[in-house]
C-alpha cells in the first residue's frame, strides 16, 4: 500500500480531521474509493457547496447560509438573553434541550495564551458591539468549565458588567446519574457552589 501514492494522500487528508485515527482514515480513504462517479460527484460538489454557502451569522456568528441565521431572525425568540457559546456544536446542544428560548453569541474559541489565542482572535469585539445596540440585559456564559473556558468567561464578564448587563455562568456539578464517589474535586467543588433550595 505504501506504492499507492493517491490513497497514502487520501488517508494522510482524513487524518487532519479531528478525532479521525489512522485506522478510521483508512477506512473512510476505502469508503471513499468503493463509491461510484455519480456519488464522488455529489459528495465534492457537497463538500465544495458547503465551504462556499456557510459563513458566520452577521448577529451571533454562529454558523449559516443566509446572511442572518434562523435563530437571530425567529421573532417569537427571547432577544433579551444571550447564551454566549465557544463553538456552533454547542448551540446545537442547546438546541436540543428544546428548553432555551434565547438567542445566542458564538466565540469560535476561547481566549488561550499556550496556544497563542487572544481576545482579538475571537469574536468577542462582535459580542461587545451588540451590547450597544440591542435590549440585552442578561448574557449567560456558557464556555466550557476548562481553565481557558473560564478565564474567557471571566474576560467578557468584566467587560460587560461595566454596561450594567446581568452577566450569569452555567452551573457546574454532578451529572444525572452519576456515582458521588466517582466525581473529581473540582466538579464536586461546583455542584455545592452551584446548589439550589429545594
Amino acid at each position: 500500500m505504501k506504492k499507492v501514492i493517491p490513497l497514502n494522500k487520501l488517508v494522510e487528508q482524513f487524518e487532519r480531521m479531528p478525532g479521525i485515527g489512522h485506522k478510521s482514515a483508512q477506512r473512510l480513504a476505502f469508503h471513499i474509493l468503493s463509491l461510484t462517479d455519480e456519488e464522488i460527484k455529489d459528495f465534492t460538489e457537497t463538500i465544495v457547496e458547503a465551504h462556499d454557502k456557510i459563513h458566520r451569522c452577521s448577529i451571533c456568528c454562529d454558523l449559516t447560509d443566509q446572511e442572518v441565521c434562523k435563530i437571530c431572525s425567529d421573532e417569537n425568540r427571547d432577544k433579551t438573553t444571550v447564551c454566549v457559546v465557544e463553538n456552533s456544536k454547542d448551540v446545537m446542544a442547546f438546541e436540543r434541550t428544546r428548553e432555551y428560548n434565547g438567542i445566542y453569541h458564538v466565540l469560535h474559541g476561547v481566549i488561550s495564551p499556550l496556544n497563542g489565542v487572544g481576545p482579538e482572535d475571537i469574536a468577542i469585539k462582535e459580542l461587545v458591539s451588540r451590547m450597544n445596540n440591542t435590549d440585552i440585559n442578561e448574557v449567560i456564559m456558557a464556555t466550557n468549565p476548562t481553565a481557558e473556558g473560564e478565564a474567557t468567561a471571566i474576560f467578557i464578564s468584566r467587560l460587560l458588567k461595566p454596561l450594567g448587563i446581568k452577566v450569569s455562568r452555567l452551573a457546574y456539578g454532578i451529572p444525572v446519574g452519576a456515582n458521588l464517589e466517582y466525581a473529581d474535586e473540582f466538579t464536586l467543588l461546583k455542584a455545592i457552589e452551584g446548589r439550589k433550595i429545594l
